[in-house]
């Protein structure tokens, strides 16, 4: 087990020691990516590529968010003990930017953050010479987009108006009603293909199996988010449904499952016998609360207990949350503390409070039988400082608690099993990943001279730890792609014993390539569509001396326009077949946006 110089024996992280600017940084950040795939889109400039954070309005102080950024030249010290070294890789300055607005439909050339950890959200935007009206690809989940921004403690509506491109902005209404019924209209299956998509293919290429397009959503937009598979069956939320098909043609399996408004938060993960939460606001108006509960059973359709999340204490209320499973655990997370249920029963299994010296539960992360809290402490006090913890999923009993220095804020989890973390500092602007050993001991940070680019989520009302794809992480290794703008670029191998580049692979297409995940002894990754050729699907040794890169599956380019037009795109690899979803829909009456596409040979 390596610990940088000068660490605490055991791990431990304290209040920092101020260290003077080192030189030689290292470690990637989640970048608002220049190419690859993001969050909430947003309005760029009429350029290629994708990915970037929204900015901040021109009127309040700004106030740094926690995300995903390079840190500038004069780095600090990593969030754990007092290690001499920066643990960062230089950074441009803060950009101070343009208001902050809805977000759009469609991927562009990003823009400039406000600082550079600001959380990654995918601008939109047409691709370099192609028509406004194009949308690109973007790798996340869920990618739900809030209706109010909190910066520097104010709340702002989001809103916004024309962006100069013809297209129509979302808009926060008050009322979510769209124009038509929500039940998805007449799809191809089967032979079926009215959209001429297989056209054209070649020897060796696959082909798209099947698509279904988006129900109608309201003229504000919609969340699309979660997609999920039980045996055959592929199943996906959008808008007030929840749809379920056939895997291998598209068939309705079962559903469309209705709910009275609007699905505001679903649980990433299901449990090991396919049930999955799905929250939903309690009302039509724009003070609804996401606090209504319903479990269904992913295999039948089947809906099963439901319940109404209770507010917490002052501040603490049930307007977001953020629904986590570990096991039969599912847990609900509000601003300042949580609320365990068993995910079959719906029994409420304990809370999680205010504990120690004003140590308030701020978000979770789960899976694979564990749940890791991360709380933050000592607000406004000289000794605040955050802290990790793992619970037992069952009972909510403190297995082990990390502190974390003063000033940094673990802002993702990329793995739970095993913890890998990305923390930003807001103030000193930089950021660090870190790994740690199952009891809970800092293991590495990592140490590579690189821009990163994985694709989160942008959380601005509470906080969420998981949602990042583009990144993979088996026992050994942290995979993660470096940042490209519409180019190839290089997955890299980092080792979690040291935090050191083991190998790297070029794409094999000339456009950006992503981890998808680890199976089979192979690391499965996403090579993005250009204008007029399709995705693929590639694997990847991960063990001997040679990774090359052997496609599994090479999509159509009479798709290539379709596959680039989902809106926060979710993509997954089962079963031998390639799924991408939309994450949002845009609510474009005249946009003919798809829900879910699924590409095979």
């Amino acid at each position: 087990m390596t610990q940088p110089p000068d660490q605490p024996p055991q791990g431990g992280f304290g209040p920092p020691q101020d260290q003077p600017p080192q030189g030689g940084g290292f470690g990637p950040a989640p970048q608002p990516p220049q190419g690859g795939f993001g969050a909430a889109p947003q309005t760029p400039p009429a350029q290629g590529g994708f990915g970037a954070p929204p900015q901040p309005p021109a009127g309040p102080p700004q106030q740094p968010q926690p995300g995903y950024g390079y840190p500038q030249q004069s780095a600090q010290p990593g969030p754990y003990g007092a290690a001499p070294g920066p643990y960062g890789y230089p950074q441009q300055p803060p950009q101070q930017q343009g208001p902050y607005g809805a977000p759009q439909p469609g991927y562009g050339h990003p823009q400039k953050p406000p600082y550079p950890g600001m959380p990654g959200a995918a601008p939109g935007g047409p691709f370099a010479g192609k028509p406004a009206s194009r949308k690109k690809t973007a790798l996340i989940v869920g990618g739900a987009v809030a209706a109010l921004l909190v910066v520097g403690g104010t709340v702002f509506a989001v809103t916004g108006g024309g962006d100069g491109g013809g297209r129509k902005k979302p808009v926060a209404q008050q009322s979510d009603d769209p124009k038509h019924s929500a039940t998805a209209s007449p799809t191809t299956s089967g032979g079926d293909d009215p959209e001429h998509l297989n056209e054209g293919r070649r020897a060796g290429d696959a082909k798209v199996l099947w698509y279904k397009p988006a129900p109608d959503a309201p003229a504000s937009g919609a969340d699309a988010p979660g997609m999920w598979f039980s045996g055959d069956t592929a199943v996906k939320a959008a808008y007030k449904q929840v749809f379920a098909f056939g895997a291998a043609d598209g068939s309705t399996a079962w559903g469309p499952v209705d709910f009275p408004q609007k699905i505001c938060a679903v649980t990433q993960q299901k449990s090991a016998d396919d049930k999955i939460v799905v929250a939903y606001l309690n009302g039509g108006g724009d003070r609804a609360k996401c606090n209504q509960l319903q479990q269904l059973d992913l295999r039948t359709g089947e809906k099963g207990w439901s319940a109404e999340v209770a507010d917490g204490g002052l501040f603490d209320s049930a307007l977001n949350v953020e629904l986590t499973v570990s096991g039969n655990t599912l847990m609900v997370g509000r601003s300042q503390s949580g609320t365990a249920y068993d995910i079959d029963s719906g029994k409420k299994l304990y809370d999680k409070k205010k504990y120690g010296a004003a140590c308030f539960p701020a978000a979770y992360a789960g899976g694979t039988g564990r749940l890791i809290q991360v709380a933050s402490c000592g607000a406004g006090t000289g000794k605040e400082h955050e802290e990790i913890q793992e619970l037992d999923p069952a009972t909510g009993k403190v297995r082990w608690t990390q502190p974390v220095k003063k000033g940094w804020e673990v802002t993702r989890t990329y793995s739970v099993d095993p913890l890998v973390v990305y923390l930003t500092n807001r103030d000193k602007k930089v950021w660090n990943i870190s790994t740690f050993t199952k009891n809970g001991k800092f293991r590495s940070e990592v140490k590579v001279d690189e821009k990163f680019a994985p694709r989160c989520g942008w959380a601005v009302l509470e906080r969420e730890l998981q949602g990042c794809q583009g990144v993979a992480v088996d026992a050994n290794m942290l995979y993660l792609p470096t940042d490209a703008t519409g180019s190839a670029n290089e997955i890299v191998a980092i080792s979690l014993s040291d935090g050191k580049a083991k190998w790297r692979v070029k794409s094999p297409a000339d456009e950006p390539m992503s981890p998808v995940k680890v199976e089979g002894g192979k690391l499965v990754a996403y090579v993005q569509p250009s204008y007029d050729t399709g995705g693929q699907v590639v694997s990847v040794p991960v063990t001997g001396s040679s990774h090359p890169t052997t496609r599994l599956l090479q999509n159509p380019q009479g798709a290539a326009e379709a596959e680039n037009t989902f809106y926060d795109g979710v993509v997954d690899w089962t079963g031998g077949r390639l799924f991408v979803s939309a994450g949002r829909l845009s609510g474009d009456d005249d946009a003919k946006e798809k829900l879910l596409m699924a590409f095979g040979n």
